[in-house]
């Protein structure tokens, strides 16, 4: 595995779920994370199509790392998530890095708006984006940016001090992680000293995309990102991992004609599920597509996985 040296160092549904599943749609109150330890939380819960009343609320996908009371990580940006964001008590100031897994809009859309309001918060040390290289119609993760924020061509080129740290902005140090069309290997990112952070490259058709693997304090989260059943090595790797969580998105139902080279049917990500072993499965990126046939996609899960599974909701917040 390479290391990255960065430049800072039958399915139990949980109550949880039946909440979820319930309304399965909209804000759950900001439930709030703890004070002490480590835990996720959901920024965004959806998916890329503005939704009606199928899946309305639902910002694009975003996840926040908590430890002991502070956001450490940012991992993806999706759009709508600039709002959670905000409510959630996010700052620029106190994170390590912000982590990218692909370039859709629904995973980085707002990032433009999270670096915009980190402008005003005086933040002098640089501050790593992790993300995937290039391939044929997506730049590499620096070219985004570069494209984002150049003070001569960006799209937001008032922003441009953070191409060079000028401005009262932090230097943003861009990391571009080779995904060889998903079947490249596992990168260790040296983030910081109380925890870890592996990249693995996952499948999801012709977009360069990451999953990450996070280890703090003796558990593992697992981010599986956007992926297909073509993510076979992401699997292989994590075989019997057992982690505490392990997020999958649920964007796709188990009907023909869903695009299956993007993402997992529920049976798919029970199948993910049942080899990792996690304590508990939350399915992130939900979609009226998928919400609407919920009873169906849990059953199938089921066929492989019989621990806890939780449906998210907007700023629901999850121990480790």
């Amino acid at each position: 595995m390479a290391l990255v040296a960065l430049s800072l160092v039958g399915c139990n549904v949980s109550q949880d779920t039946e909440d979820s599943a319930s309304k399965a749609q909209g804000v759950r109150a900001n439930v709030g994370c703890p004070d002490e330890g480590a835990a996720v939380q959901v920024l965004g819960s959806g998916g890329p199509i503005a939704e009606g009343p199928g899946a309305p609320g639902r910002a694009g996908a975003s996840y926040l790392l908590w430890i002991d009371g502070k956001p450490r990580l940012l991992i993806d940006a999706g759009a709508g998530s600039f709002l959670r964001y905000a409510e959630a008590g996010g700052k620029l100031a106190s994170l390590d890095a912000i982590l990218l897994s692909h370039l859709h809009a629904d995973h980085a859309g707002d990032l433009a708006g999270v670096l915009n309001s980190g402008g005003f918060e005086g933040r002098t040390a640089p501050l790593p984006v992790v993300g995937p290289g290039a391939a044929p119609r997506f730049p590499a993760t620096s070219e985004f940016l570069i494209r984002l924020l150049h003070k001569d061509t960006g799209a937001f080129s008032h922003n441009g001090g953070y191409l060079d740290g000028t401005e009262n902005k932090p230097l943003l140090v861009p990391h571009d992680i080779p995904t060889e069309e998903g079947a490249g290997s596992p990168v260790e990112l040296a983030i910081a000293s109380d925890y870890s952070v592996t990249a693995h490259p996952v499948h999801h058709g012709p977009a360069p995309t990451l999953g990450f693997v996070i280890e703090v304090d003796g558990e593992t989260l697992v981010l599986a990102g956007d992926q297909s059943f073509l993510s076979e090595r992401f699997v292989a790797d994590l075989t019997g991992l057992k982690p505490a969580i392990l997020v999958a998105h649920h964007v796709i139902n188990g009907e023909p004609g869903q695009p299956r080279g993007l993402h997992r049917t529920p049976e798919q990500i029970g199948e993910m599920a049942g080899a990792l072993e996690p304590e508990r499965l939350i399915l992130g990126h939900n979609m009226e597509r998928s919400l609407s046939r919920l009873e169906e996609g849990l059953r199938a899960i089921g066929l492989n996985y019989d621990g806890p599974v939780s449906v998210a909701a907007d700023l629901d917040c999850y121990a480790l």
